[in-house]
């Protein structure tokens, strides 16, 4: 299972991502071989099908790096063959050559690798003549603008909707774990519910990180996307509502966590934490209210509720066996009411 799991995703990429793959490595091929036609257009196909991304940003920025790789692959192996021929060590030397060089400029792995690669091509291909590198580099960027034209024409990628249902998933879920935390201090908890609620709560916070990659996915195929302009607000409305919540998730946990080091029986029947279970029942109305804001649903539109937690929470002074975590829960609380107050 780990061999597959080298060479296998998850999940299958789109068909229109692979329909675009092919479709831009054949016209590549087909323009750049009757421009060229003494030689199969290799490098035209491979920065086609290379410079076809998830996004326009990542085509741009793959048709940058292909296209610096080539060019300095092709002088490396040029150079080096009008000064020693062809034989078979000098294409070794061509690829150490490379390798040294985009080592000494810094330049990105992808792009490192590409001109060892590109030098390689040129020498194994038997034709290091200034003619062909020249050839070479615009065989590339032909195949690099025929990736980036088909990627930007066909359908360009949004990835707004992960994101709004990826968020929309954690608000339901931090409501969910209000309303159980409050019916945990309303009523006595066994040992295994306690412990369940505190895995539970704790499994907010991988939410929290696969909201974040989605919201970093959805901006990254916004950027240079002509798409892109009229779902940048629906974007940021999503990021503010990120940003909300994952403090809250923050204060959740907290207060799951203490009611788990301090329970006892006892502890249903304080009306300090009775008030406090109500605070939480509101909290849950609130975040699932701003849910429906930052992502309406169609279908059901969101109406002009109010937050619950508005009024001021006036309660007593609690038992001297429960003042800690009555006093470790108002202040959670207070944070969440302001940040659910904000905005």
């Amino acid at each position: 299972m780990k061999l597959l799991a080298a060479f296998r995703g998850s999940r299958r990429q789109p068909w229109l991502q692979v329909a675009k793959s092919a479709l831009a490595t054949i016209a590549a091929w087909l323009v750049a071989g009757a421009l060229f036609p003494d030689t199969l257009p290799v490098f035209a196909a491979i920065a086609a099908l290379l410079v076809v991304q998830p996004s326009v940003n990542q085509s741009v920025a793959k048709a940058i790096e292909r296209s610096v790789g080539v060019v300095a692959g092709v002088v490396v192996a040029s150079l080096l063959a009008l000064a020693f021929g062809q034989a078979t060590w000098v294409i070794l030397l061509a690829i150490a050559a490379a390798l040294a060089i985009a080592w000494a400029l810094k330049m990105t792995t992808g792009t490192s690798n590409q001109v060892a690669i590109s030098a390689l091509l040129v020498l194994g291909l038997g034709a290091a003549t200034p003619n062909y590198a020249v050839d070479r580099v615009l065989e590339t960027l032909i195949g690099a603008a025929f990736g980036f034209i088909v990627n930007l024409a066909l359908v360009p990628p949004v990835a707004v909707r992960p994101a709004q249902d990826a968020v929309a998933a954690l608000g339901e879920e931090l409501a969910a774990s209000f309303d159980r935390l409050a019916v945990a201090l309303r009523s006595p908890q066994s040992a295994a519910q306690l412990e369940e609620l505190m895995i539970t709560a704790r499994l907010l916070r991988p939410m929290v990180a696969t909201a974040d990659g989605a919201l970093t996915a959805a901006a990254e195929s916004l950027t240079l996307n002509p798409r892109g302009r009229r779902r940048r607000d629906e974007l940021e409305r999503v990021e503010a509502t990120l940003a909300r919540f994952s403090p809250m998730v923050t204060q959740l946990i907290g207060m799951t966590r203490a009611v788990y080091d301090r329970y006892d029986d006892g502890l249903s029947d304080e009306p300090a934490v009775t008030a406090i279970a109500e605070q939480l029942r509101r909290a849950a109305h609130d975040v699932r209210r701003v849910v429906r804001r930052a992502v309406p649903d169609p279908v059901d539109p969101p109406t002009a509720s109010l937050p619950a937690l508005t009024a001021p929470l006036a309660i007593g002074a609690p038992s001297s066996g429960h003042w800690i975590l009555v006093g470790s829960l108002l202040e959670d609380l207070r944070r969440i009411h302001d940040t659910l107050a904000d905005g």
